[in-house]
C-alpha cells in the first residue's frame, strides 16, 4: 500500500488560461519583503506555457502575488467600512483596493496596496447578491442564466445570461434581481456550466460506490476534502488501485459543493498536490486566500496540470442540479473526472474543482468551491508541509 500511494502522489492536474503575453510586473514599492517560496520542478515552465510569460516574468509575478496575499488582510482592515473589494492587477504587479471614501487611501497605501475609487462597498454588493440568492432559492433561475457575481469595479452584481435568450421566465428573474439592487447583464456565448464528475475510467484517484470517479482535493486531518456533487454522506470510497479508502462523512450539494471523506484501511494523508509528471508534486503550506487576478493552478485526474487566473469571487453558478453559492471563477479548463481536484496558488490551497464549461483542447472556464469554508464546516484542518 505504501509504495502504491507514494507513486500515485505524482498523478494530478493543474490548468490555467492566458494572461497578457510579455507583461512586465513590478511589485508594489511598499509591499513587504516576501520571499518567493521554493517551487516544485515544472511549475515555472507550466506558467510560461499557460500564461504566456518568460521565466523571469513568472518568477516576478509569483513574488508580487505572494506580497499581495500577505498585505490583503491589513489593507482591508485599513479601508474599514470604505472597503470596496480587492484584486491583483497583473500590470501593476500589486493588490488594488477599491475605496468608497478616499480619506482611507493613505492608510491603505501604507500597507503596500494600491487604491482606486469604486461606487459601492463590498458589503453593499454582497447584500445585493444575497437578496438575489435568496430569491433564487424560492424561484429557481432559468437555464439561460449561467451565474451571477459581485463585481466591485462595475459596482454591481453581474448576471451572465446566454446570448440570444429572451423569454418571460428570464425577464421575471432579471426583474427580481434588479429589485435587489444594481445589476449588470452580461451576455455570453459560452455553454452553461456543468459539474465535472465522470464514469469509471482506469487510473483514477478515487471512486464513489464503485462507478463514479472524482479527484482528491486536499488532505485534512482524518481524510480529504473534495466536491459535494461527487457523493452523498455514507457513500463508500475506493482508491485509484481499487482498495477501500473510507466513506463520505459529510457532503453538501447544491447550495454548496464540498465534501469530507474520512479515510482508513491503511490509507493516510500527505500535504501534496499531485503533478502527474507535468510538474513535481507541490507541497501545501496553508490556505491563504488569493485575490482576483492572481494566477492559480488546478490538479485533477483527467486533464492533469494547467494554470490560469482567478476571474471573480462570490459567484452563484446555476447548474442544472441547482444553484451553488459563493464560488470562485477561473480561466482554467477542466473535464469530466476532474471534479473535487485541487486549486492551488503558489503553495496555498484555494479550493476544490466544481464545474465549468469547455474542455482542455479548446479552452474553457472552471469554478471552484473555496476550501476554507469546507474546513470550517467540517471542523478539520489542512495537512500542511
Amino acid at each position: 500500500m505504501q509504495r502504491k500511494i507514494l507513486l500515485r502522489i505524482s498523478a494530478s492536474v493543474l490548468l490555467a488560461a492566458s494572461v497578457g503575453v510579455g507583461t512586465t510586473l513590478a511589485p508594489a514599492s511598499a509591499a513587504p519583503d516576501t520571499a518567493l517560496p521554493e517551487l516544485s520542478a515544472g511549475v515555472l515552465p507550466a506558467m510560461q506555457r499557460d500564461l504566456g510569460l518568460t521565466e523571469q516574468q513568472a518568477r516576478t509575478r509569483l513574488l508580487a502575488e505572494a506580497a499581495a496575499a500577505e498585505v490583503a488582510p491589513a489593507a482591508q482592515q485599513a479601508a474599514g467600512e470604505a472597503f470596496g473589494g480587492a484584486w491583483f492587477d497583473a500590470d501593476q504587479g500589486a493588490l488594488v483596493v477599491g475605496l468608497t471614501d478616499q480619506s482611507k487611501a493613505e492608510a491603505v497605501r501604507a500597507t503596500g496596496a494600491r487604491t482606486t475609487q469604486v461606487a459601492r462597498t463590498e458589503a453593499d454588493l454582497a447584500a445585493v447578491k444575497a437578496r438575489i440568492d435568496e430569491a433564487a432559492q424560492h424561484t429557481a433561475a432559468p437555464a439561460s442564466v449561467h451565474s451571477w457575481r459581485t463585481d466591485p469595479r462595475s459596482g454591481s452584481v453581474v448576471i451572465s445570461v446566454r446570448a440570444g435568450a429572451d423569454d418571460q421566465e428570464l425577464d421575471a428573474f432579471l426583474d427580481r434581481a434588479r429589485q435587489a439592487g444594481p445589476v449588470t447583464v452580461e451576455r455570453t456565448t459560452a455553454p452553461r456550466p456543468e459539474t465535472f464528475a465522470a464514469g469509471t475510467v482506469g487510473g483514477d484517484p478515487y471512486y464513489i460506490n464503485g462507478n463514479v470517479r472524482c479527484s482528491i482535493g486536499f488532505s485534512v486531518q482524518g481524510g480529504f476534502v473534495s466536491a459535494g456533487h461527487c457523493g452523498t454522506a455514507g457513500a463508500s470510497v475506493s482508491g485509484w488501485d481499487g482498495s477501500a479508502m473510507g466513506s463520505f462523512a459529510g457532503s453538501s450539494f447544491p447550495g454548496n459543493d464540498y465534501s469530507f471523506i474520512r479515510i482508513g484501511n491503511g490509507w493516510w494523508t500527505v500535504p501534496v498536490v499531485l503533478g502527474w509528471g507535468t510538474v513535481s508534486d507541490v507541497l501545501v503550506r496553508g490556505s491563504r486566500e488569493a485575490a482576483v487576478g492572481t494566477s492559480v493552478c488546478r490538479s485533477g485526474s483527467t486533464t492533469h496540470w494547467h494554470c490560469g487566473t482567478i476571474l471573480a469571487k462570490n459567484e452563484t453558478v446555476n447548474y442544472s442540479q441547482g444553484a451553488v453559492y459563493g464560488m470562485t471563477k477561473t480561466s482554467v479548463c477542466a473535464e469530466g473526472g476532474d471534479s473535487g481536484g485541487s486549486f492551488i496558488s503558489g503553495d496555498q490551497a484555494q479550493g476544490m474543482t466544481s464545474g465549468g464549461w469547455g474542455n482542455c483542447s479548446s479552452g474553457g472556464e472552471t469554478w471552484f468551491q473555496p476550501v476554507n469554508e469546507a474546513l470550517s464546516v467540517y471542523g478539520v484542518s489542512l495537512v500542511t508541509a
